[in-house]
């Protein structure tokens, strides 16, 4: 499963959550291979910094501020890097958020603010990249997680969106099981990455040993050991999955 050098050259991928983390990495990865890389993220300011350092690397990129809550954002999006770029290759839906609260002090409007970035932000972004990514018989890789497959105390609507995105995952699969195109996710477990490094306090009242549950024997993941997986399933390498996730969890669904 060594990555090839330049096997995404002449390809274009869009890498949502690009700003940190996991997206940021992903899209210098994709553009370490040869592929022309359109960034997106709400955090304006982190996106450009993001690019500027694809750039400084040789790559290239561009930068596409978007907020996934809003319904237009996904059709912006693959709009722009068509402008840009002329062709769509690859979707990597990265972005997410977490929300860590009792279930009595989860809102209406948390609760719908999650969905919205972990689910409907990416199925829209997948239905407006379709037409594009069937024409350059290309994939999509949505990264989802651990949380989908068991359940975590104190974060229901993150495991909950979660296990949406993978079904939404195998039934765009399906729907699409006689087009040139595959449709695939990844769904690490912990990772080193601002978004969880972002969650050092805890609600009042949280049951620690509840939280053990999912906490896992081993060290967390580091964003750049996702990166390989994500390129795997994005390349030529893997023909013969669709409709499949991948669980890179260090263990932590083996039991």
């Amino acid at each position: 499963m060594a990555r090839q050098t330049g096997e995404f050259a002449g390809k274009t991928v869009i890498v949502t959550g690009a700003a940190s983390g996991l997206g940021r990495v992903t899209a210098q990865g994709f553009a370490q291979a040869g592929a022309r890389v359109a960034m997106s993220d709400v955090n304006a300011d982190g996106l450009q910094e993001a690019v500027d350092a694809v750039r400084a690397d040789g790559g290239i990129a561009t930068a596409i501020p978007a907020d996934l809550t809003r319904a237009e954002a996904g059709t912006e999006i693959v709009g722009k890097t068509i402008s840009e770029f002329g062709r769509l290759d690859v979707l990597v839906n990265v972005a997410g958020m977490f929300h860590l609260n009792p279930v009595g002090l989860t809102t209406a409007a948390a609760w719908d603010r999650v969905f919205a970035v972990n689910v409907r932000a990416p199925f829209l972004l997948c239905q407006a990249a379709l037409p594009h990514l069937v024409q350059q018989q290309g994939a999509i890789v949505n990264i989802a997680s651990t949380a989908a497959f068991f359940g975590h105390a104190y974060l229901t609507a993150y495991a909950a969106s979660k296990a949406a995105l993978v079904n939404l995952t195998k039934s765009l699969a399906l729907e699409y099981a006689h087009a040139p195109v595959r449709i695939n996710a990844l769904a690490p477990g912990g990772m080193n990455t601002p978004l969880v490094a972002g969650m050092t306090s805890l609600p009042e009242g949280v049951d620690r040993s509840l939280m053990a549950r999912y906490a896992g024997f081993r060290p967390p993941n580091e964003p750049e050991e996702m990166v390989e997986l994500i390129l795997f399933l994005a390349s030529a390498r893997a023909t013969a999955v669709h409709g499949a996730c991948f669980n890179a969890d260090r263990g932590i669904t083996a039991g």
